[in-house]
């Protein structure tokens, strides 16, 4: 009986450290001052600061029918805060269609590249297209707009997906999700 009864014990420590395991980061990286007007602060966007650190991962929160994350505002326009073109396809996207960018783990080499999410907020839930990556592992460069590396939770949305959250747009900027592949 208490050979079960240790067995029992150690199976349950063992699930415990794999559902607590969390991301770690996988490096840093040392901010450049940008070159003058090349970081667009749209939607309240940061710009690298000369010489701070900023924390990289190569990986994101597991992803669950209800994962945790914080939903911030990006422009996938042409001069936008976004950068450059969308990596999924290469092109811009209007910010009146519902379209997010993810993490980098989240967004996982492309694997949900055009394959819809749902986002659920503020009691409301919207389906948004993944057109981009929020890339955790680089930034405070040309191609990242001079802006720091995401944070490894970061469902990155265009303003529909706010307006269909029924997100008061004094209040856009960062809010607390949960998001399911749809």
């Amino acid at each position: 009986m208490s050979s079960s009864l240790t067995f029992f014990f150690a199976v349950l420590t063992l699930i415990s450290i794999v559902a607590g395991q969390s991301c770690s980061p996988s490096g840093r990286i040392r901010g450049r001052k940008p070159p003058p007007g090349q970081c667009n602060t749209e939607n309240d966007s940061d710009c690298c600061v000369q010489g701070k650190l900023y924390t990289t991962f190569t990986c994101s929160p597991r992803v669950s029918g209800r994962t945790r994350a914080t939903l911030t505002l990006n422009s996938f326009e042409s001069g936008g805060d976004g950068g450059a073109p969308s990596e999924c396809d290469n092109r811009f996207h209007s910010d009146d269609t519902p379209v997010v960018a993810l993490s980098t783990g989240w967004f996982n080499h492309r694997s949900r590249c055009m394959n819809f999410i749902t986002i659920f907020g503020n009691g409301r839930s919207v389906r948004a297209k993944v057109v981009d990556e929020c890339d955790s592992t680089m930034g405070c460069d040309s191609d990242h707009d001079f802006q720091p590396p995401c944070p490894n939770n970061i469902v990155d949305a265009s303003r529909a997906v706010w307006k269909g959250l029924g997100v008061p747009k004094n209040a856009w900027g960062e809010l607390d999700i949960f998001w399911s592949d749809a």
